[in-house]
């Protein structure tokens, strides 16, 4: 058997692969373009991949293709009904990071909520050496107990969040914008209510038709001055032009991404031109990828791999 990687540098260089090289043949790419695609694969028997596109053109002439898995939840690189046409396979993984994007969105949160980073600037830069005051006010922060924190997408992330949410004493309710079935045990609201009544909005949707610039100018207007938004979902849910006008403006307070519309961050993105760090932080789409999650992600994979087999 052929296993190729095609961007294995998306899962790291500190993760385990070596459960793999028991199975056959391993070859391991960094990184693949779609023109460097086609021959890499040409008789592999297994391709794993993250971002790569693969369609009849990519994967085409691969005779021997029988298993495709992605490294992620999403699969809209895959043209699946190419490959169900040619008999090939396909595997995603799911709720690989839910703990480790559950904790990001924390991280974030209380980056913003009570401005770490102003706090840490006003320690390091030694303004609080021989202050007159054992306590510095300059800047405001509010307790996360008894405030209202929005989720828009309730999977196994938006119910993790919601979990420890409600440990801090916060009242969650939430918004499904494909339209799903009340959960139990959850509060679901429409998306107005939603936007004007929480202190807190977090984003755990995946990118579809009913999410892609969901967030834009008229959503923004609608939230609360004092609100703090965050998305952990994907970039293109947010209408990048209207978000940095809203910081501005000042129509909401403060937001946090760890996605962004294109990734790497474009030079052309209007978030760049917002330097202030109380008004938003920003981190490269890290969320997913503690060491525990991408352990579990590529343990699953080989999993996938073995029963495929049946090895």
């Amino acid at each position: 058997m052929k296993i190729v990687f095609l961007d294995a540098k998306t899962i790291g260089d500190d993760i385990d692969l070596s459960g793999f090289d028991a199975l056959g043949d391993v070859i391991k790419y960094p990184f693949s373009s779609s023109e460097e695609v086609p021959e890499r694969v040409r008789d592999a028997d297994v391709i794993i991949v993250n971002k790569i596109q693969v369609n009849e053109s990519t994967v085409g002439q691969a005779k021997n293709l029988k298993l495709v898995c992605v490294t992620a939840t999403g699969t809209n690189n895959l043209d699946k009904p190419w490959l169900d046409a040619h008999g090939i396979a396909w595997r995603n993984v799911a709720g690989y990071s839910t703990e480790s994007v559950a904790q990001h969105t924390f991280t974030m949160l209380f980056y913003l909520l009570e401005k770490l980073r102003y706090y840490d600037d006003y320690v390091k830069e030694d303004r609080y050496t021989n202050d007159t005051v054992f306590t510095h006010f300059a800047e405001h922060f509010y307790e996360l107990n008894g405030k209202t924190w929005g989720i828009i997408g309730l999977g196994n992330i938006g119910r993790r969040v919601t979990e420890i949410a409600r440990a801090f004493g916060a009242n969650v309710i939430y918004t499904s914008p494909s339209g799903s079935a009340p959960q139990d045990g959850y509060l679901q609201t429409d998306m107005d209510t939603l936007l004007a009544s929480s202190d807190i909005i977090s984003v755990h949707a995946p990118l579809n038709e009913y999410t892609e610039n969901l967030l834009n100018r008229e959503a923004f207007r609608k939230m609360k001055r004092e609100c703090i938004f965050l998305n952990l979902g994907r970039g293109p849910i947010v209408v990048e032009e209207d978000l940095a006008d809203a910081l501005n403006a000042g129509e909401i307070a403060a937001a946090g991404l760890d996605v962004l519309c294109t990734e790497p961050m474009s030079p052309s993105n209007p978030l760049r031109r917002i330097k202030d760090s109380r008004k938003l932080f920003i981190t490269p789409h890290i969320a997913w990828a503690s060491i525990e999650a991408r352990t579990r992600l590529m343990d699953i994979i080989l999993g996938q791999v073995k029963e495929f087999f049946q090895l």
